[in-house]
């Protein structure tokens, strides 16, 4: 557009009319302006044919493709605006009817979770593959967290038969029992290390039923805390399984501690250098950090190991076995071996730091939509994030990406190695947000940048 000129400015009350300058020599501004969506109704006619005075031909006309829901009211498009609003952006469904309401369409919140179930259905055989291909990864991280769960009153027919169910029927008639007006039920996070996939499972409690049903038929290393689920998962797989275990939860427990200051500050130097070493191993090859890491990290665990020998031995300043500290110390010992198993392994992060992040994907959800009315429902929130944070991970805009997963579900597609995020990536560049890559490579470096400078600061000193 071009502003508005006033005759003051056209004509100079002493010489006349003023000429125009050329365009190349005008003042230009550009202002970002947003528009709401806009939605819209596409009508689709199907022509009809038939032999005229001969019934018995029947009646002629194009199939109908396959839709969301019957009469394909909706299109996957709004699907896939639903699936995102709820578990990208974690807005409960009566936010979404607010924010579809200021672009024209007041869905009632049963509209959308009838959306969603479908959609549901649709997906269960991708999410599926997505299971089995994480289970193929050499390192799986896993961690959980508490989503509280409404559970029926009237208790249906459970197949005992199946593990997860017989659990639920043992869960719900204990809450029975207790008059219980609900249940802390877990969502659990499986991470691939190599394999960009992030898988969510919804469980009724923290048995290791969900865990163990996943690394059933694994080989590999399971990352995780200490919980002792994981090591009778990893005893009961007769050496199929190794568990790793995460230095960030053992050296949370010194920072936490205020007892023997002297001891808990050497313990949060010897975990320093630990990181500064892993951070300089960050931009190796495999083989260089695994190098680094037998020739300076292994050192300072030798020298843990000394220390935690030597500490039992002392007469002065004995360490309280009550303490914060002496817990810690024993929180250490009891898992001496996982916590230093990244030493022998260049792949497997000395922490389970990443992992443990995707639990912030459920906790703002919960925060918003507060409970899962079913166990249906926990597993279908479960099934949408592994959809969307999927996509999140391999930078991808949710919403293309889910759209065009159920464009391609819909008209029957089965080669779901295609649908995989960096697969589907490949051939979608333009969804691939390239500012968040930029992003993370900025705070790594701003990351490493701060660890150097620290480093030579403690040099110097």
């Amino acid at each position: 557009m071009t502003a508005e000129v006033t005759d003051q400015q056209r004509i100079c009350p002493t010489h006349g009319e003023r000429t125009l300058l050329p365009e190349s020599m005008w003042d230009i501004t550009e202002t970002l302006e947003f528009g709401r969506p806009n939605l819209k109704v596409r009508v689709t006619k199907y022509p009809k044919f038939a032999c005229e005075s001969e019934p018995q031909c029947g009646i002629a006309s194009p199939e109908r493709p396959a839709g969301i829901v019957e009469g394909n009211k909706y299109d996957s498009s709004v699907a896939a605006e639903i699936i995102t609003g709820k578990y990208s952006y974690h807005l409960p469904l009566y936010r979404l009817q607010d924010y579809f309401g200021g672009c024209g369409w007041v869905p009632s919140r049963s509209t959308q979770c009838n959306i969603l179930a479908n959609v549901f259905e649709i997906v269960q055989p991708l999410l599926g593959f997505f299971k089995s291909v994480v289970q193929t990864d050499g390192i799986i991280g896993c961690d959980d967290t508490g989503v509280t769960l409404l559970y029926p009153k009237v208790l249906p027919a459970f197949d005992l038969s199946d593990p997860k169910q017989r659990r639920m029927q043992e869960v719900f008639q204990e809450a029975l029992d207790k008059k219980l007006p609900s249940i802390n039920a877990k969502m659990w996070a499986y991470r691939g290390m190599d394999i960009k996939l992030n898988v969510f499972d919804f469980t009724v409690s923290r048995h290791r039923d969900g865990p163990e049903l996943f690394f059933a038929d694994y080989e590999g290393k399971l990352l995780g805390d200490c919980w002792h689920g994981f090591e009778a998962i990893a005893v009961s797989s007769e050496g199929r399984i190794e568990r790793a275990a995460c230095n960030s939860h053992a050296r949370r427990k010194f920072e936490s501690s205020t007892a023997y200051p002297e001891d808990r500050k050497q313990w949060l130097r010897w975990y320093q250098q630990l990181y500064d070493i892993e951070d300089r191993g960050k931009a190796l090859s495999l083989e260089e950090r695994l190098a680094l890491r037998q020739c300076e990290a292994k050192a300072i665990w030798d020298t843990i190991e000394s220390w935690l020998e030597e500490v039992k031995e002392r007469t002065t300043n004995v360490i309280l076995p009550k303490s914060d500290f002496a817990k810690a110390l024993q929180y250490v010992r009891n898992h001496f071996v996982e916590l230093r198993r990244y030493l022998d392994d260049p792949r497997l992060p000395m922490d389970n730091n990443e992992t443990e992040q995707l639990m912030k994907q459920v906790a703002l959800g919960r925060k918003n939509w507060l409970f899962a009315g079913s166990v249906v429902g926990g597993e279908r929130n479960a099934g949408f994030l592994t959809l969307t944070s999927s996509a999140l991970r391999n930078d991808l805009d949710v919403w293309l990406y889910v759209k065009d997963v159920l464009d391609q579900l819909l008209a029957g597609s089965t080669d779901y190695d295609r649908l995989l995020p960096w697969n589907w990536a490949a051939s979608h560049p333009e969804a691939i947000r390239t500012y968040r890559v930029e992003e993370r490579r900025d705070r790594s470096a701003h990351r490493a940048d701060r660890r150097a400078d620290r480093r030579n600061g403690s040099r110097s000193a």
